[in-house]
């Protein structure tokens, strides 16, 4: 955190009113060529959304893209042809954090932890991750989510299991804290409506409040990112240039921290604006056919 005698903008990082696009892009391009820890990976391409057919063909495409950047790749779910996905990680020599989507269908979750326990015993998930955001979506009661875990855990000995949200919920739930082999927290200073310029700052704060509450267990930040174009949300304003510098600031000082990290997000994603608006098309940091957004 900032000293007293230190401005916000001290530990700000870059900010757009520093360089021109031209230069920001160049930027993004040596901190994406750097190697990062993780990306969030999500096989949808045009016109497809959750349920639709996904293939073997289009996951090894995806990942051909993304396997010289990064180390990591999350993934959401164990159904509907998101299974194949840790698989074919592994084969482009790549860790997996693996996990399973559960909701408020009492069948549709066990076939996800199901598909989730059979890939672990594969060997093909390094770590997983019972569950995401379902608390903050309130489609399951703490109590009901705690069962989830206990019963991976139990299944999956050796493998650290864990469950992602939003990083108050496990300052505020210290039984949920205590039940995961690691921390998995999303960090967004865009959804709280925060300037650019302070967002690193706020994301920072946001780190070191989990890791106040994991008791030294480790916390890695399993969402982070800023959208390109859409509408603002309240001080938070989606442009190229406050994305690529928001990219940059955070694998700038997550390096430098030696903080695990999975940005948010791989490709654009279209189906994603029936939740969250005309900003949900665009987390990417490649666009929905593949290509690299930010170059000059």
């Amino acid at each position: 955190m900032s000293t007293k005698n230190e401005s916000p903008n001290t530990l700000a990082g870059v900010n757009t009113s520093q360089f021109s696009l031209s230069e920001l892009k160049a930027k993004f391009d040596e901190s994406l060529n750097r190697g990062m820890h993780g990306i969030s990976f999500s096989p949808y391409m045009d016109n497809q959304s959750p349920g639709d057919p996904i293939s073997e063909d289009q996951i090894q495409s995806r990942m051909e893209i993304l396997k010289p950047h990064f180390r990591w790749i999350r993934t959401f779910s164990c159904t509907e042809g998101n299974e194949m996905i840790p698989e074919i990680a592994k084969k482009n020599g790549l860790k997996t954090l693996v996990g399973a989507w559960l909701g408020a269908d009492e069948k549709k979750n066990k076939l996800e932890i199901e598909n989730l326990i059979k890939i672990s015993r594969a060997g093909f998930s390094d770590t997983v991750a019972v569950g995401n955001e379902v608390l903050y979506r309130e489609e399951l009661t703490e109590d009901e989510l705690l069962a989830y875990i206990e019963y991976v855990k139990k299944e999956l000995p050796g493998i650290q299991v864990s469950y992602v949200d939003a990083y108050y919920e496990f300052c505020n739930r210290p039984k949920l804290t205590a039940a995961c082999d690691v921390i998995l927290a999303n960090c967004y200073p865009f959804w709280e409506g925060c300037q650019l310029e302070y967002s690193l700052l706020y994301m920072r704060d946001m780190y070191h409040r989990v890791l106040k509450a994991a008791g030294g267990k480790k916390v890695i930040i399993s969402e982070t990112g800023w959208p390109d174009t859409g509408g603002n949300f309240n001080g938070s304003k989606p442009s190229t240039e406050n994305a690529i510098a928001y990219f940059i600031n955070a694998q700038t000082w997550a390096m430098e921290d030696k903080v695990d990290m999975f940005y948010f997000s791989s490709f654009d994603e279209g189906w994603k604006t029936v939740d969250e608006g005309d900003v949900g098309a665009s987390w990417g940091l490649w666009d929905s056919k593949g290509n690299l957004k930010f170059i000059n």
